[in-house]
């Protein structure tokens, strides 16, 4: 069983993310490969990388949210209430078992879907953009992002701007919920002049991140499709603390964190 240091999650405390290596199973991570193919457009070769150079032919775009293609993005939420892609992700004895560290033995409110396959094509020729952070608007408390196939340096990464959470945690009318107050703006254009750390990795790597740190999906220039499955951890009473303004504490609800020393 894969356990947290004392070190590592202090890291988290400081900096609001954490990467683990290797912990997906290697058949399941094949298994969401395959099945991932199974919902491209015809253009897209699983065993041609020339073909899946972006962004989506507009004939080949999809609205339909189960299997979202636009631009560069495509994002196969369809197989994401598959008992096997929970498995995968959200309930593997290892993450689940990392999230409890975290939050609380017994705490998490049980995985029935995860958010599916987001993937992000090769940018090919595609001049440089900037990167940009934003904070997701939905309530939960701990993300996870786990890379079933190689995501090289500049190759589309999650993308974070470490220790932002103790800024934007405090720029929201409450704890979860997307009520932002007027600093949020102000602080979101102070993180996009800092660095930033790009999280790349091989199969089975994870990241862990706080709800409230800023955050992005890399450019893909590399000559891989960046593929990730995702999943956000809530803990049992989030209906209850969701919509408290936020603590003074900000691990006040975090039981494996709250009242650790050092770590900010």
């Amino acid at each position: 069983m894969i356990r947290l240091s004392n070190d590592e999650i202090a890291f988290f405390k400081r900096e609001g993310y954490l990467i683990k290596r290797n912990v997906l199973d290697p058949d399941l991570m094949e298994q969401a490969r395959t099945r991932l193919w199974e919902g491209a457009p015809p253009t897209l070769d699983r065993y041609n990388p020339e073909s899946w150079v972006g962004p989506f032919k507009k004939e080949e775009e999809c609205e339909d949210t189960k299997n979202r293609r636009s631009g560069f993005r495509w994002n196969f939420r369809e197989p994401g209430g598959e008992d096997w892609m929970v498995q995968l992700l959200a309930t593997d004895p290892n993450v689940w078992g990392m999230a409890e560290q975290f939050l609380g033995e017994g705490n998490l409110v049980a995985a029935d879907r995860i958010r599916g396959i987001y993937c992000i094509l090769p940018y090919g020729d595609e001049p440089e953009r900037p990167t940009t952070c934003h904070v997701d608007a939905h309530p939960f408390h701990l993300g996870v992002v786990g890379y079933i196939d190689h995501v090289l340096p500049g190759g589309g990464g999650f993308t974070v701007w470490p220790g932002s959470h103790r800024k934007f945690y405090y720029d929201f009318h409450s704890q979860y919920k997307n009520e932002q107050t007027k600093q949020y703006d102000k602080d979101r254009e102070f993180f996009n002049q800092q660095p930033y750390v790009e999280c790349h990795g091989g199969p089975g790597d994870i990241v862990f991140w706080h709800h409230r740190i800023g955050h992005a999906a890399g450019h893909n220039h590399s000559k891989q499709i960046r593929q990730a499955v995702l999943y956000d951890f809530r803990k049992k009473d989030i209906e209850q603390t969701m919509e408290e303004p936020p603590c003074e504490d900000m691990w006040r609800d975090w039981d494996g964190i709250h009242g650790l020393r050092g770590g900010g």
